[in-house]
């Protein structure tokens, strides 16, 4: 019998085959038309010229790593599952990384599978995410830190996948991620299973730059594994990616404490949700921040200078930016501003290391890098995408009740 489950309203149906859901970190849908067009990727295309599926669709705003990933996950908005940014501040002024399980107002989708009694996993590339794949008892590692952890028998993650994990820098470190997901699944007799990678690579690659290349070509590599293992392979991004740099090659980024500040607006305070511990790959830079006031008489004021600044093409209200992108409103700015497709938004100047980027400055974060791929390796029921308004978030929906 086909037991299924629920989480947060959704029925899911069982597997009947084991499921591979990838988070394909920053793959903009023009990284994949260029692999599939110059053959870097032939066992996905194989996939697809026998019936998978590669549609568009959109990410959660803002489009960053960790509330994609948690809407994925959950399957449900930012505005159900409260996970808003990569980065939060507190009440009381303080700012803290989202990456405590605490934090979320939804189940997981994996948590939920758990209960029902279907075997699960979950693997990250970037540790900051472990913990909120694992609510719920759910088994999860990241290859960031496989060095570290056992499984529940003491063997060592490294000794069960017979390789050293690469560094968070390596572009190495996405297929590793997808193979330790297949190597471990039998170990805890996982039928679901999620795989999150890492995007240094589009960070620091345009598509068509060798790396680039390279890593295409090896996640290809590492998805015909998983194809060979049985398992169906779907892959839905968390946001695109955008050349984020002036023409002399600095990062075109502006930074709005230091504009408030000269317009005479104090109190002041720029969040950037993108802030996260790698800072080689962005410097805390992305295409939207929250700012917060502590005088909302300034409100108007700070709007009107932050909306003249060059590349600045949205400035909305806590209560619009929630209604408009299905945010939770107490966990975002007082104001919600948004950078176009060449522009970054920054704190300070003083306040962040740009000597760290890896390369000149390719970013994330805003409308411009909102449209993902959808990728499913088998055929899909007829009419499965028919008027639908596809999101990252129903990758499970696609892979466990949509199938032909």
């Amino acid at each position: 019998m086909n037991i299924g489950f629920r989480a947060n309203g959704r029925a899911y149906e069982a597997p009947r085959s084991p499921i591979l859901a990838i988070c394909a970190d920053g793959w903009d849908p023009e990284y994949v038309d260029d692999a599939l067009e110059r053959v870097l990727m032939p066992r996905l295309a194989q996939a697809l010229a026998a019936g998978g599926t590669y549609a568009l669709g959109r990410a959660q705003v803002p489009t960053f790593t960790n509330p994609n990933n948690v809407t994925i996950v959950t399957g449900v908005s930012a505005a159900l599952n409260g996970i808003a940014g990569n980065h939060y501040r507190t009440a009381d002024g303080g700012e803290v990384q989202v990456t405590d399980p605490s934090f979320l107002r939804a189940t997981t989708i994996h948590a939920a599978a758990r209960e029902a009694g279907i075997g699960v996993l979950c693997v990250t590339a970037k540790d900051k995410l472990r913990q909120l794949l694992a609510t719920g008892g759910v088994p999860a590692f990241s290859a960031e830190k496989a060095h570290e952890q056992s499984l529940p028998d003491g063997t060592t993650v490294i000794e069960a996948m017979g390789a050293d994990n690469p560094d968070i820098y390596d572009w190495r470190l996405s297929p590793y991620t997808i193979d330790m997901a297949v190597t471990l699944a039998p170990r805890f007799d996982a039928k679901i299973v999620y795989a999150s990678l890492t995007d240094f690579v589009q960070h620091s690659a345009a598509p068509g730059e060798p790396m680039a290349d390279d890593f295409y070509r090896a996640v290809d590599v590492s998805i015909g594994r998983a194809l060979d293992a049985g398992f169906v392979v779907g892959l839905a991004a968390d946001h695109g990616m955008r050349a984020k740099s002036a023409a002399d090659g600095s990062p075109n980024v502006r930074f709005l404490d230091d504009e408030l500040a000269a317009a005479g607006i104090q109190g002041a305070h720029t969040l950037c949700p993108i802030t996260d511990p790698y800072v080689v790959h962005h410097a805390a830079l992305g295409s939207l921040v929250w700012v917060h006031l502590d005088d909302l008489d300034q409100l108007d004021r700070a709007r009107s200078v932050i909306a003249g600044l060059p590349g600045i093409e949205g400035v909305l209200d806590r209560f619009a930016a929630a209604d408009a992108f299905e945010l939770p409103a107490d966990r975002i700015g007082d104001l919600i501003v948004l950078a176009d497709a060449s522009t970054v938004i920054g704190k300070s100047a003083a306040a962040h290391d740009l000597s760290a980027l890896h390369g000149t400055l390719r970013s994330h974060g805003g409308l411009h890098e909102r449209t993902v791929p959808l990728i499913i390796s088998h055929p899909l029921r007829e009419g499965a995408l028919l008027g639908r308004d596809l999101r990252n978030r129903d990758l499970h929906d696609l892979l466990l009740n949509q199938l032909a």
